[in-house]
């Protein structure tokens, strides 16, 4: 059942070594393109580095220059501590072996909501495939740079994409997280 599914997606920064399968990425990725997106314009596209290596680097990419001074919160989680709870994370991608890069057009009104569509659509695809997931932002941080801009050559991204969000892929190392319990008034039925 879908409730089920949505109640079992935790947001994980803890990872084992062992590389997702092509086969659930390749699963994952359709899930992620056939999201609602605006219009039905289909402008988002997406990057899946299925190379651990190489996202643990573009996960420092991420996580340069990052400015705890404008952070809203403090605290995320003791179970799966994030780059806000915990300074010496680097890696943005908490050493996931698999980062898909969801890029969409600079100038769209709804690049940033189109992408977020993608990326939930993903990570309850991952979910149900026992794959652990976690969205992660500072896309535009992560490319704005010399480096970001060549490899968003090399990987054919048009011009004027800039990256949205990135989701992260792989297994869990340790316990599944417990949900926090929902806080009162976040719902309102008004008739």
């Amino acid at each position: 059942m879908l409730m089920d599914l949505i109640k079992a997606r935790h947001s994980i920064r803890k990872y084992t070594n062992e590389q997702i399968s092509r086969e659930d990425l390749q699963t994952i990725l359709k899930a992620g393109n056939f999201a609602p997106n605006a219009g039905g314009g289909q402008r988002s596209m997406v990057v899946a580095i299925h190379n651990k290596e190489l996202a643990a680097h573009v996960g420092k990419m991420n996580m340069a220059n990052f400015d705890r001074m404008h952070l809203a919160g403090n605290f995320v989680s003791k179970e799966q501590p994030s780059t806000i709870d915990d300074p010496s994370i680097k890696n943005g991608f908490y050493d996931a072996p698999t980062v898909i890069c969801i890029f969409a057009q600079n100038n769209f009104m709804f690049k940033t909501a189109d992408a977020f569509c993608m990326a939930e659509n993903m990570i309850l695809q991952a979910t149900e495939l026992g794959i652990a997931s976690c969205i992660i932002s500072r896309g535009y941080e992560t490319f704005d740079n010399e480096e970001g801009r060549k490899r968003m050559k090399e990987w054919e991204v048009p011009e004027g994409y800039m990256c949205q969000c990135f989701v992260i892929l792989g297994y869990i190392d340790g316990e599944q997280p417990h949900s926090k319990p929902r806080k009162p008034g976040r719902i309102k039925v008004i008739e």
